[in-house]
């Protein structure tokens, strides 16, 4: 089921004592509180604290643990629901991308510290090296089929997490009325 489907059949379900007009104006006033900036910004922070946990977590456990990409695209999704306040797609479409951007970065933050390791070079070097060249090498040579199946769980957490989840209360609250 389409996003803007079941924001729509949400919407139609919490509303359903509100007349078309007042819903329109509801909806109008709601939309007027997103915010698409602050939504990304929050979610590229939660993306890269994701990413240095899955690193820490790969690093001292020895093991990729591909759950923490799922628990990247929720927090990445999550994030942006919170501060971003976002009914329209662009904020599911963002969540998707921080969260996918979240797990590649996971990944190379751990490959370049196990480089580090191997080659005794100061990691904080090795990321002070770092291009975009070198970094497409190290996530070419290290990828797993078995990536993109939690990728992309991380992108669809990411997408899904990412809506503002409107209430009756909400609804009340854009129309002035008390609930």
């Amino acid at each position: 089921m389409d996003n803007d489907d079941s924001n729509e059949q949400t919407t139609s379900n919490q509303a359903a004592n509100i007349s078309e007009p007042e819903l329109q104006m509801a909806l109008e006033q709601l939309r007027s509180e997103q915010n698409l900036v602050m939504a990304v910004l929050a979610g590229l922070v939660a993306a890269v604290v994701g990413a240095g946990i899955w690193a820490a977590v790969t690093v001292a456990s020895g093991y990729q643990i591909g759950w923490i990409a799922i628990g990247i695209g929720f927090a990445v999704g999550f994030t942006i629901r919170i501060v971003g306040k976002g009914m329209d797609q662009i904020y599911g479409v963002a969540g998707a991308v921080l969260s996918l951007i979240g797990c590649a970065l996971g990944n190379l933050l751990t490959m370049t510290y196990f480089i580090a390791d191997a080659e005794g070079i100061p990691y904080l070097e090795i990321l002070s090296q770092l291009n975009l060249d070198v970094a497409i090498e190290i996530m070419t040579a290290t990828f797993e089929p078995m990536d993109i199946l939690f990728y992309g769980i991380a992108v669809y957490f990411g997408y899904r997490y990412a809506f503002r989840q409107l209430t009756d209360a909400d609804f009340a609250r854009a129309l002035g009325k008390s609930f």
